[in-house]
């Protein structure tokens, strides 16, 4: 593993946990910038975000894959980067751990310390290397069951579309890939329950359909999709290995990663 390795993994691994709890992934890498009051522009390793409903939070993880402890200074260039940027929480994800004076200023600013490192010899007291079992999941998946765009024309001959290649031209002067409405009809889905029909028309008056493959303009008033959110049981047998352990310094929690990507929370390890 190498430090671009380590980021993925550590965004991965808070994407996995954050998922019931709502907390999602909004930039990752060198393309995740942020823009400070002072005009500075800093570089995130993993940002992350959840909402309460009111009010949106966000978190930056900072990744250090070094061969020692993180310092004081890096705490600090951590905390000087959300204030700077308004960023609510910052947490530094380290290989190595951390130094005291480290530990003591993190404290001192709020800044969550994680140590995630691969599994040592005397990390396996207590714990079987491999994990055997079987793990059932239900897989859903949102189905698109008809389209109906409305008031084509009355002379308007039928075409066969390919769904990438056509754009809306809405009244108000914004184009948008049909594409990109079909999958936002799907992400409704996903909040329905399973194999409940639903159908929802989106009103288009003075919007235009664009076949970009014959430059074909159409006008249209209305577009109705149907569809259903289906759900299948898998049932799988894994043989796992226990590759990655992660501790949280502050809330005292440790958790388990496999080569797999299945994470467990060491409960016998916090009592």
């Amino acid at each position: 593993m190498d430090w671009k390795h380590y980021e993925e993994v550590t965004k991965k691994i808070y994407e996995t946990l954050g998922r019931e709890s709502g907390v999602k992934i909004i930039g990752y890498g060198n393309q995740c910038i942020v823009r400070g009051k002072s005009g500075v522009v800093h570089q995130i390793d993993v940002l992350t975000a959840h909402s309460d409903g009111i009010h949106e939070y966000k978190t930056a993880i900072e990744c250090k894959y070094w061969k020692d402890k993180v310092n004081k200074d890096i705490v600090m260039k951590v905390s000087e980067i959300i204030q700077d940027t308004g960023i609510n929480k910052g947490v530094i994800v380290s290989k190595k751990g951390f130094t005291p004076d480290g530990i003591s200023f993190a404290k001192h600013k709020n800044i969550g310390l994680v140590e995630l490192r691969e599994m040592q010899e005397a990390d396996w007291e207590g714990r079987g290397r491999i994990k055997l079992g079987v793990i059932k999941s239900e897989v859903r998946s949102p189905e698109i069951l008809k389209i109906i765009i409305d008031n084509v024309g009355a002379n308007k001959k039928s075409e066969k579309v390919e769904l990438d290649k056509v754009t809306i031209n809405l009244a108000n002067g914004e184009r948008v890939l049909f594409r990109e409405f079909v999958n936002k009809f799907k992400g409704e889905l996903l909040k329905e329950k399973v194999n409940k029909i639903v159908v929802k028309a989106y009103e288009m008056r003075g919007a235009n359909l664009i076949n970009n493959q014959n430059n074909s303009v159409t006008q249209i008033n209305r577009i109705t999709l149907s569809g259903v959110l289906t759900a299948s049981n898998i049932k799988f047998h894994p043989v796992d290995e226990i590759w990655l352990i992660m501790k949280s310094l502050f809330e005292e929690r440790s958790f388990t990663i496999s080569k797999k990507g299945i994470i467990r929370e060491d409960i016998k390890r916090n009592k």
